[in-house]
């Protein structure tokens, strides 16, 4: 299965006993919609709810940490999702956080997960069938998997701020990476490259070649033949960045998971204003 799928590849599949869709919608904390009642009016038929705004390790003193590798495999067995499975995971998102679950999926070793291109919008915009209330499969036992070494603290990248020996890639808007006026940020994290997460997505919302997003990342002054960490303002859309560059065949890739939540609350850590690197 590839990373990526087409909502006729998904509307051929359903119903496959081994594939398993999950809605990973969340939206941004001062948006009116709630993820779990859209789910209930209308989901992809046999979809069921991952509940990303859960999936957080409350523990950690990263804000809105990954989960633990215990978190993933109670919140995957709950689902009824076996490890053999096929994961298929949309969003109907501005801040396409589909992308953070497949990040999440893939953290783990989760062998078969891909995103639904273009996500509810399209497949609800092309007349697809639709679902309305609760989905829930038989719950399972999955194993707690170890975690891969993709994720960088804080004290990573205050090292990589004197070492460089990662690019850093900033997924929020130019105003709040430059810190502008109004922008409600500082800046960015000193040596940082700017590509705005909408940048990889076409008008119709669905991803850009891999191609064009190789090319974004090169057009930023992104090295794709060396280490890449990606940051945003909470580790949600870097993970739209991180799957743009495996799209792109790139996945020596990182992510840093406080983000500027974490870096910009800190008074301590270096900020640097302005557009350039």
């Amino acid at each position: 299965m590839d990373s990526l799928v087409s909502t006729q590849w998904l509307a051929d599949q359903l119903g496959a006993a081994d594939l398993v869709v999950l809605d990973a919608s969340m939206h941004l904390p001062d948006s009116p919609r709630q993820a779990a009642q859209d789910f209930a009016a209308a989901h992809v038929p046999g979809a069921r709810f991952l509940d990303l705004v859960s999936f957080v390790d409350p523990g950690s003193p990263v804000p809105k940490a990954l989960p633990s590798p215990e978190q993933f495999a109670a919140r995957l067995g709950q689902l009824g999702v076996a490890p053999s499975c096929r994961v298929v995971l949309y969003d109907d998102s501005q801040i396409r956080s589909a992308a953070r679950a497949w990040y999440i999926f893939r953290l783990y070793g989760f062998a078969q997960v891909a995103i639904l291109d273009g996500g509810l919008a399209k497949w609800t915009g092309e007349g697809r069938a639709l679902e309305s209330g609760g989905v829930s499969g038989s719950p399972v036992d999955f194993p707690v998997p170890k975690r891969a070494a993709g994720v960088r603290s804080k004290e990573d990248i205050l090292a990589n701020c004197a070492s460089a020996a990662e690019q850093v890639v900033d997924a929020r808007d130019a105003a709040r990476f430059a810190g502008e006026e109004g922008s409600g940020s500082r800046g960015h994290i000193p040596g940082a490259a700017n590509v705005h997460f909408t940048q990889l997505l076409t008008e119709a919302g669905t991803y850009r070649t891999p191609a064009e997003i190789a090319g974004l990342f090169q057009s930023a002054g992104i090295d794709l033949a060396r280490p890449v960490v990606t940051s945003c303002n909470s580790g949600m859309t870097a993970a739209v960045l991180s799957f743009g560059l495996h799209l792109a065949g790139k996945d020596d890739t990182a992510l840093y998971d406080g983000s500027w939540l974490e870096w910009g609350e800190d008074p301590q850590t270096p900020k640097q204003a302005g557009s350039g690197r």
